[in-house]
Parts: structure tokens; sequence; C-alpha cells
């Protein structure tokens, strides 16, 4: 692989690589604004020019400075063999200052009001690269803050130019509605008039703004990110599979970030997705267990409700003569799937399988939409936003196939055996309302278990209601359109007295098998929300619920792998998660 030599350390590159990506891959920080891997190059911010020596092949290739000494952009430069680049050299350095006080002239200083304190570049690189004080004494160029469409705020006097934004929607969504208005220091990032920034995928210039000049209307004000805990995710909207940070504290989510993963989602997620987590947090949750007591549902113990559902389940299908049907909601992972049938099996060997409706709205499409999908390159180049409304239809229909060893059956298909059967287990979990007409009237006979998270029309046929967890309150895996098994982890705690559907599972195998549930310790078992450093002590304790044996995805996996050779993908195609992280603040944090 070629090389070349950046501030004394030899640095692979591969051809076409310009020198920022090739330092960016080896861990070298070259300090940068306007450069972004997924747009064009205008190379103006000019706090990556770097002194660049290359091999003089007229002077028997002596190393001789490039265009007589002068500065060069790391960002739009290709790396080339041989190549020796300094950007800690005594020009590059002055350069790298005079810069940072060119850019802090006119910035307020209003850090401490600012949501992106914590995570600004700004910040960062005047701390690092930047003067020790100011020179400027002269009265700052004052800029509006405006509204640029229906999530998204422009704070102008934070604004550096860096035109991000304004390449993004150019160039990915081509809706063009950013645009610079004026000249100088009078230039502002701006919207064409009657044109407010309100594409699919909008939301990400939010994230691209090195600074706060582009911020949040959902997000802003609400809280520091360096008191938030970010864990890694997959889409729990649509079949995108899409890489997210859940970003919470104490056990409450706040925000979504795009995790770049460019096999899937590239940098980018859709609005749709950056938005769709308000339901965990919904008023209409469903908090606790209810059993039909004289015709109408009460709340009970989990004890109590599970008693009851196994002896409906067992009595009104194998005892009465009929079968059990066991609905699997797609919003649900592979592994709770797989718990699901399980048990299902367990109580009727005959017992009948089907996934439960997918949703659809709008169509595919894909960013750019000037893409060709003739493209050889389609795949690689295209962030895709699909019209299907589940993240793991085509996992459930995996685990189904797997079990029954035949096509899965459909939702619709399960309409022709509801005179076979006497009870049914329906599984929701869907982020809004999802029952229809049709499936209501078709539940109106068999006795129901339905395990859900938020209130619906369901609950008018339900015998038993157990509350669901949703994607953040657990761990697991989903399969995407493109048929890529990703792995994500547990963001926070159950909501109010809720369960996992693969814990639920679990605790009604060992009911069967005669075991008792136990509640676990509190001071060893439960979930501790912890609070973040520098707040006041408010951590909470979850509630300790009767439960069997503690439900683990990876272990569930094995086993699904061990028992059916058609799951063996869940383990060796399964793509794993990093660390979770957490913003670090470079203030030292005082106990007090």
């Amino acid at each position: 692989m070629p090389t070349f030599v950046l501030n004394g350390q030899t640095i692979d590159f591969e051809p076409g690589d310009k020198i920022i990506q090739a330092a960016t891959r080896a861990g070298v920080e070259i300090p940068h604004y306007c450069y972004h891997e997924g747009l064009s190059i205008p190379a103006q911010c000019r706090i990556c020019l770097a002194e660049v020596w290359a091999p003089n092949p007229r002077n028997e290739n002596k190393l001789e400075p490039m265009m007589g000494g002068k500065l060069q952009p790391t960002c739009s430069m290709p790396a080339a063999e041989g190549l020796v680049v300094y950007t800690n050299s005594p020009k590059a350095i002055a350069n790298q200052k005079s810069v940072m006080e060119y850019l802090l002239i006119n910035h307020p200083l209003d850090c401490p009001v600012c949501d992106q304190a914590g995570e600004c570049t700004l910040q960062d690189f005047a701390y690092k690269y930047g003067r020790s004080s100011s020179r400027f004494e002269e009265t700052k160029v004052k800029q509006p803050k405006k509204d640029l469409g229906p999530n998204v705020y422009i704070y102008s006097d934070r604004c550096i130019m860096c035109t991000r934004c304004v390449r993004f929607a150019r160039e990915w969504p081509e809706t063009s509605e950013l645009l610079i208005d004026g000249r100088g220091n009078k230039s502002q990032i701006d919207v064409f008039q009657g044109e407010p920034l309100d594409n699919e995928i909008a939301s990400n210039v939010i994230d691209l703004c090195p600074v706060g000049a582009l911020l949040d209307k959902d997000f802003l004000f609400t809280q520091r990110v360096w008191f938030l805990k970010s864990t890694p995710a997959i889409d729990p909207i649509t079949a995108s599979g899409d890489n997210i940070w859940v970003e919470h504290n104490q056990g409450t989510i706040f925000r979504f970030k795009p995790r770049t993963n460019m096999n899937v989602n590239k940098w980018w997620i859709t609005d749709e997705v950056r938005y769709g987590w308000k339901f965990v947090h919904a008023d209409n949750r469903i908090a606790q267990p209810s059993r039909r007591q004289y015709g109408s549902l009460v709340h009970c113990e989990w004890t109590r409700a599970y008693d009851q559902a196994l002896e409906g389940l067992k009595g009104a299908s194998v005892d009465a003569g009929k079968r059990l049907a066991l609905m699997i909601s797609p919003m649900l992972t592979s592994e709770e799937a797989y718990r699901l049938a399980t048990l299902a099996r367990s109580i009727d060997e005959h017992a009948i399988l089907a996934l439960g409706p997918v949703p659809f709205d709008g169509e595919d499409k894909h960013f750019p939409p000037s893409l060709s999908t003739d493209d050889p390159e389609f795949e690689k180049k295209a962030f895709r936003k699909y019209a299907e409304k589940a993240p793991n239809a085509r996992g459930v229909r995996r685990v189904l196939e797997a079990i029954t060893g035949d096509t899965p059956l459909e939702a619709e298909g399960l309409a022709n055996h509801m005179n076979e059967i006497g009870a049914i287990i329906v599984t929701g979990n869907y982020p809004s309302q999802w029952a229809t007409d049709d499936l209501l009237s078709a539940l109106e006979s068999p006795y129901v278990l339905l395990i859900d998270t938020l209130d619906s029309r369901l609950r008018e046929v339900a015998d038993v209601v157990l509350p669901g967890a949703t994607f953040a309150e657990k761990a697991g895996s989903f399969e995407n359109a493109r048929g890529a098994i990703q792995a994500f982890e547990q963001s926070i705690p159950c909501q109010h007295d809720a369960k996992s559907e693969g814990q639920i599972a679990t605790d009604l195998l060992a009911l069967l098998a005669g075991e008792d549930l136990t509640t676990p310790s509190y001071t060893t078992d439960s979930f501790v929300v912890d609070e973040g450093p520098g707040q006041v002590p408010s951590a909470s304790d979850v509630a300790a619920l009767p439960r069997a044996s503690l439900f683990n995805a990876a272990t569930t996996r094995s086993e699904m792998a061990d028992s059916h050779s058609g799951l063996k993908a869940v383990v060796t195609d399964l793509v794993t998660p990093p660390a979770a992280r957490k913003v670090e603040t470079d203030m030292a944090m005082v106990e007090l």
C-alpha cells in the first residue's frame, strides 16, 4: 500500500484518497470545518492547510516545498507516494491560529446557552489550535435567529459559513432549499422565499453543522450533551435498518443521532426515524397487566395475569379440541419471535404461527434522486428510504420458516383458520394505532392474550393484556430490507411495569414447566438509572418484577442456531454494534 509521511508518522492511503481522509483513517486529527466525506469539497474554511513537500522529478526527486512553500488544503489535495506533510510546522500553526481568530471575530460568546456546547468543533479547535486571548475590540456584527423549517432553527450569529448545509441540500435530497445570502461579514444561510427546509432527510443538516448555528427544535434547551449516554441501536420504525445512537439520560430518551455505516445508511437518517421515538414515552403506554373479570379489564399483578393467561390459552385451545394461534409482530426482535414461537408450540404442538401486519406507507425512495438504479455502484452510493414500516418482518419470517418448515403464514392468511382457532396470542409493539376493523372482528370469538405497548381498540376483545417493551427497552437483532442482520443493545430500562416480549415468553415457559417465578432483589438485581456527573443525584430504581431466568438475546441466538440450521445466520451473519459511548467534557467536574 502506498504511503506518505504526516508530522513524522507514516500514513497508508488508498488511490484517490485525500490527505485528510487517509489521516483521519489513521487516527490523526487535522482540523477542518467545511470538509465532510459525504459532500463536495470547496476547500474554503482554510484551517486544514498544511505545508506539503514532494519529490521533484526535475531535481533528482529531491524533496521540495510544493507551490514554493504555499500552504495546501489537505481536504482537496490527493495523497501521493513520497509526500511529506506538516500540520505542526510554524507556518501551518500560524495559519490555524489566524483562521480561528478570524472565525471568532463576530462569533457571540454564548456557549453557556448553546445546545452545541460539549460537542462543538469550534470550541474544541479554539482550545487546541486557537489563540489564548482575543485581540478584537470592535463591535461584533449581529445576525438574526431564523426559522428554516418544521424542525430546524438557525442562529446566524454562530454560523461560520462552512456551507455544509447548503451543499447537503443541493447534493443529497437535491431540493436546494438553502442558499448563501449577502456578502462578506453580512453573509447568512437562508431559505429561498416560500421554500422551507422540509424534505425527508432535511434534519441531517443539524448533525452536519460543526457549530451551534443549526439547531433541532425538538432538542432545544432540553439537556446538556455531556449528561447524555449514547447506546448503539437500529432504526425501529422502518425496514431500512439505519444505524443510530439513542441518546438518553435517567431513563428518558432525548434524541436520535445517525451512526455512520457505509453499507446501510451512510452518514444519514430520515426525519421519520429521527423523530420516531416519541411513542416510547407516550401517555397511552400500557403500564401494567390487566385481566378480564366480569366482562371488564382490571389491573392485576404479573403472577395473576400469567396464571389466567395460561389457563385460558390451554383451556380454549388444546383442552377444547381447537388450536392455538400466535401472531408475531414484525416490530419484535428475531430472538423474541423465536421464544414466543417456542412458547406457542409448548402449549400446542400444532399451534398456528403467523406474521403480524406489515405496514406500508408511500413508496421506496433513494437519495440522491438523480442517481440511476442502473448504476453498478447504486447500492454503494445511495441512501435509501423504505415504504415498509416494520424493522424486522424478514427476521420474523426467517424464524417462522425455520420452525414450521414452510412458507410463513401472513396476517391476512390467518383469517382462513379462525374457525379452528380457540385461543390466540397477539403481539403488537407498533408505534401507532394498528388494529383494523377486520382484525377486531376476527378476534371476537377466540380467547385473546394481548402483548402490546400502546393502548388500543384491541383491549376491547382481549382477555388478558400484558405490557410489552419498546425497542429502546430491550436488546436483540433486526433483519432489514437488504437482508442485513444487525444487533442492538438495550438503551433504557422498561417503562412502568412493562417487560420485554422475550422475558414474558420465558416466564410463561417456566410456569408451564412447573417452575416458580422469583422477585429479584432490589439491592442486587434491579436496574438502576444512574444520574449524570455533576447533576443532583436522582438515580431511580426500576420496580423488581417477578420473573424466571433473565431473558438474554445473545444466549437465545446461540440456541436458535443450534436448534435450526435455517437460523444459523443469526449468529454467523450478525453485525454487532460498537460499544456505547458517552460524551465527555473538557471541563473538570467537582463534586459538591
